[in-house]
């Protein structure tokens, strides 16, 4: 998706300085291993700064009065009259971006739907939800979508169903595994992707239908859950009455995510694909990643592709490699609770915790979370301000015939900043997000063993993963400057 959303931005250039700007090459101002070094530095300076301060009466506040819930399945759908049009107007744009889709020009950067769901969707949404909490739950297209159908078809559409009990979150984690796959790989157009959120509307129906509305929309809708997760950052929190009245209050920033104990081990794999699934999205088009399967892997398995196909070896070789960077895609998050598992183990062995070490992953699960915001922010944050004005023009011409509805079809100019300011913001984000999971973290072990000194102890595993997750968000961050390459 990278590679698309960069042409995107630079087909949205004004003129040729400004794409030159974008693009130009780009050099890291010191080593890499300098901001490594730093990085790590400034993680293990935080860390040791919470230890003292998780004396403090804020720590202690929050120990005591963030007390763990279940997480409930059942949640009223909100029925104010502000609500109700903003659940309207969700289902309007959703339908819009499929109209124009199917209909309008085959052209990407002149498609309204293309625009709308890749920037405004997919990146503001989430970053907009970290400021003011999670109002996607209260507009969601396709829970509106279900909702009225169930008033027309109760018996069709539950709200309750007796399989809703027993769902987790594989659907939720199948379902990101499948938009990451059509994000990177899809290549997606106008109308595939209008066909594509036809297909993901067909599949809510139905989840709904089986898990009933009110487990399928907690659990199973993979955008609902992602972005419920992004909205527990938020200082805002906002909850629904038994009359569909929605209320909010305000909160301590990043705290929401120690207001719930996962219920499913299943959350955990899904937070973990959140790091993996942006994590690959910046490695699997790099040097690094192509000449570990080209020069070390494929080798081993030349002879089988030259026996299956002597005529195109290469063709084959070719979806070869497409299959290797599928696999590895769905491996990722596993790869990446393997190391985590074993950064619990070694908590429970220094903390002589008597907690299972599923109920432990449980328990650290959402201190994961800032840091899998922050590689999403700092992957695409640029893309979002350099293309996510060019929806000013697009909604006056969705359909990319020529029309100015609102007289914007001339506005909405690219924002562009320069790669030194890009480099230096990235490292401060991944920093950021690494500094409040470690804090996150150190809360948690306070709760769980109830000791200043095992709390303490039982972090250092925690920290070393921490280490290793900035040192691996930084160096991929960096792969397309390291040698100087265009910043596009």
């Amino acid at each position: 998706m990278r590679r698309w959303l960069s042409a995107l931005a630079l087909a949205a250039a004004i003129g040729p300085a400004a794409a030159h700007t974008f693009a130009a090459p780009y050099t890291l101002p010191v080593p890499f291993w300098m901001y490594a070094w730093g990085a790590t530095a400034a993680l293990v300076l935080s860390f040791a700064v919470v230890a003292v301060f998780s004396r403090s009466p804020v720590a202690d506040d929050l120990t005591r009065t963030v007390a763990p819930t279940h997480d409930a399945a059942s949640e009223p759908w909100p029925r104010s009259t502000g609500w109700r049009i903003g659940q309207a107007l969700s289902v309007a744009l959703l339908a819009l971006a499929v109209a124009t889709g199917l209909f309008g020009t085959p052209n990407p950067f002149a498609n309204f739907n293309m625009t709308f769901f890749w920037i405004v969707f997919v990146l503001g949404v989430p970053y907009l939800t970290a400021l003011v909490g999670d109002f996607y739950r209260f507009v969601n297209p396709w829970r509106a979508l279900c909702e009225a159908l169930a008033r027309l078809w109760p018996a069709a559409l539950p709200h309750a169903a007796p399989h809703g009990r027993t769902l987790a979150f594989g659907p939720a984690t199948v379902l990101y595994m499948a938009f990451i796959w059509l994000e990177l790989f899809g290549h997606t157009t106008p109308k595939s992707l209008a066909w594509a959120l036809l297909t993901y509307t067909s599949i809510q129906f139905v989840g709904a239908r089986i898990w009933g509305i009110d487990a399928w929309f907690r659990r199973g809708e993979f955008f609902a859950v992602f972005l419920r997760l992004i909205g527990q950052m938020a200082p805002r929190a906002h909850s629904v009455a038994a009359d569909g009245t929605v209320t909010g209050r305000w909160r301590k920033p990043f705290v929401g995510l120690l207001d719930a104990k996962p219920a499913h081990a299943g959350l955990t794999v899904f937070v973990l694909f959140m790091l993996s699934g942006t994590a690959f999205d910046g490695l699997h088009e790099s040097a690094p990643w192509s000449l570990l399967f080209w020069r070390h892997l494929y080798p081993l398995i030349e002879p089988l592709v030259q026996l299956a196909a002597p005529q195109q070896p290469y063709g084959l070789a070719a979806r070869v490699f497409n299959w290797w960077q599928w696999g590895a895609l769905v491996a990722s998050p596993f790869v990446y609770l393997a190391f985590y598992l074993g950064a619990l183990k070694l908590t429970q062995r220094l903390s002589e915790g008597t907690l299972s070490l599923r109920e432990t992953g449980l328990a650290f699960a959402t201190s994961l979370v800032p840091i899998a915001f922050v590689y999403h922010l700092t992957h695409y944050y640029t893309v979002l301000l350099s293309q996510g004005a060019a929806i000013v023009k697009l909604v006056s011409d969705p359909f990319g015939w020529g029309w100015n509805l609102f007289g914007t079809a001339k506005m909405g100019g690219p924002i562009f900043l320069d790669a030194n300011t890009i480099w230096h913001t990235q490292v401060g984000f991944i920093l950021l997000g690494h500094v409040v999971s470690v804090f996150l973290a150190h809360v948690v072990a306070l709760r769980v063993f109830r000791s200043n000194r095992r709390a303490w102890v039982s972090q250092l595993p925690m920290l070393l993963l921490m280490v290793g997750l900035t040192g691996a968000g930084l160096w991929i961050l960096s792969l397309p400057l390291a040698s100087g390459a265009p910043l596009g």
